[in-house]
């Protein structure tokens, strides 16, 4: 039987703090499938900061016409983790953007989001950063974006587990 590895989740946001909101979702599966959604933004969302532009290398023009409807993406959050735990490395704003969305569908969010802390060993812990950067020197994009960075996770993990 195949291993299975956490599902790992990333989300990037249109800036840091009051007002920002979710602009890409990323999941991976514990098979390493990647999925993710760029996010419409509501009408009422306006916080823009270009730094996050700059680190995503995402227009909000581009949001607009190309994003999918909160409640579509909500609605395919639940239908691929329903009654599952999915981990994340920023657990904090992350958690919040989760919540603003599923807020704004109208949606109940039907799986777990936990802090990566939870899963990682104190062996893991030690090579967690250096492995990390190691990885993502080796990415093909400049960009921070949502799919990519979710699988970032999981293979650093993986890598962590596989040296203590």
């Amino acid at each position: 039987m195949l291993e299975q590895h956490p599902i790992m989740l990333d989300i990037e946001a249109s800036g840091f703090g009051k007002g920002s909101y979710p602009i890409e979702i990323g999941v991976v599966l514990e098979d390493g499938s990647v999925h993710s959604w760029l996010v419409r933004p509501q009408a009422d969302w306006t916080h823009w900061s270009a730094e996050a532009e700059s680190m995503h290398g995402l227009e909000r023009e581009l949001l607009v016409s190309q994003g999918s409807p909160i409640r579509e993406v909500a609605e395919a959050l639940n239908r691929l983790l329903e009654g599952r735990i999915a981990y994340t490395d920023g657990w904090g704003f992350d958690s919040t953007w989760l919540a603003l969305l599923f807020y704004h569908a109208e949606r109940r969010q039907a799986f777990r989001l936990e802090s990566l802390a939870a899963i990682l060993s104190e062996q893991q812990l030690t090579h967690w950063h250096r492995v990390k950067d190691k990885l993502r020197s080796q990415q093909d994009s400049a960009y921070h974006r949502a799919g990519p960075d979710a699988l970032l996770l999981q293979q650093a993990w993986i890598k962590t587990k596989a040296i203590g």
